[in-house]
């Protein structure tokens, strides 16, 4: 009988059945993630296909993707044939440079960055690299990198990043209690309605054969609010402050254009002419920006971060009030 295989942190690609321990700074952690942190170079499709047969094992358990594992767990992994190993993406000397100076504040377990547009938080779905891979090779000192919430490709702005499983798992529980504050600066076509302040309107996902996500209000979706407030209007668009109380996928895009007034430069939910005429003043962009976010970490220390609007923002704002 051969020996059993020895507990190990760190995955190899090249062995057969192998046994991973959850270190005490990854207890409380999903699963799928813990497998996508660790299995470089293999295909999410292909993890949650183990995961879905059985093939992973926690403590000799069956586990859903859900599953939030515990100090001391060990995960049984499947060998993995090398033709299914794709190799891992390695982010350029430009990129890493430009994420390096986009960071805005890295303390105390957290990292708020000001993510340029065009750059996906994390990869998968066509998408090699994304935010947190970056992230993850500029800190390979850092065992622990997560996403504390999501930005759309297209967005810009302050995104918060843990480096502590603590600091994830107390931001996210305020996150959910609505104690945590996220302001966006969002250009809407048109004349946005006096005194409409608040939109709650249920919104529900919806996957297009060509397998592009949508959103639309729908009785039958999830509650969702959005509080906006006009900063400064123009000719046929407004200059928006936007507040999302819940935190749905395209939440604020969803809801200016159920009020009639889609963001400028939205590819998604607002129609081509309506785009060609904000490319003449010098759009090449969805305009929304995360501009401000604001926690109180574990340890009762409260952080406020503001990300400026970008130059070719900014260069928009000059163009309509010429």
């Amino acid at each position: 009988m051969a020996p059993a295989a020895t507990p190990t942190d760190t995955w190899n690609p090249s062995g057969g059945v192998q046994f991973l321990t959850v270190p005490d700074e990854l207890a409380g952690q999903r699963i799928d993630n813990f497998l996508q942190a660790r299995l470089k170079g293999v295909p999410r499709s292909r993890i949650y296909r183990i995961l879905r047969k059985g093939e992973v094992r926690v403590n000799k358990g069956r586990v859903k993707a859900e599953y939030k594992l515990c100090a001391g767990d060990i995960v049984r992994v499947p060998p993995i044939r090398a033709a299914e190993q794709a190799p891992a993406p390695v982010a350029g000397a430009q990129l890493r440079q430009l994420v390096e100076e986009s960071i805005l504040y890295d303390a105390n377990g957290l990292l708020v960055v000001n993510k340029p547009a065009g750059l996906a938080v994390h990869g998968g779905s066509g998408v090699r690299l994304g935010l947190i891979e970056v992230l993850r090779q500029m800190y390979p000192q850092s065992r622990f990198i997560e996403l504390v919430h999501r930005l759309d490709r297209d967005t810009s702005g302050a995104i918060m990043v843990a480096r502590k499983r603590a600091v994830l798992q107390h931001v996210q529980a305020e996150l959910r209690g609505g104690k945590v504050g996220k302001s966006y600066l969002a250009l809407a076509a048109g004349k946005w309605p006096r005194g409409r302040r608040v939109v709650e309107a249920p919104l529900r996902k919806n996957t297009l054969k060509s397998g592009e996500r949508m959103v639309s209000v729908n009785p039958e979706g999830k509650p969702s609010e959005t509080r906006f407030q006009v900063l400064e209007r123009f000719k046929g668009a407004t200059l928006l402050s936007a507040e999302p109380v819940t935190g749905r996928t395209h939440q604020i895009r969803v809801h200016a254009q159920f009020v009639g007034c889609p963001l400028a430069g939205d590819v998604k939910y607002t129609a081509d002419d309506i785009n060609r005429e904000f490319r003449a003043a010098g759009l090449r962009r969805l305009f929304l920006h995360s501009a401000m976010v604001r926690c109180t970490l574990p340890d009762g220390t409260k952080v406020e971060v503001k990300a400026p609007l970008p130059d070719e923002l900014e260069a928009v704002l000059a163009a309509l009030r010429q």
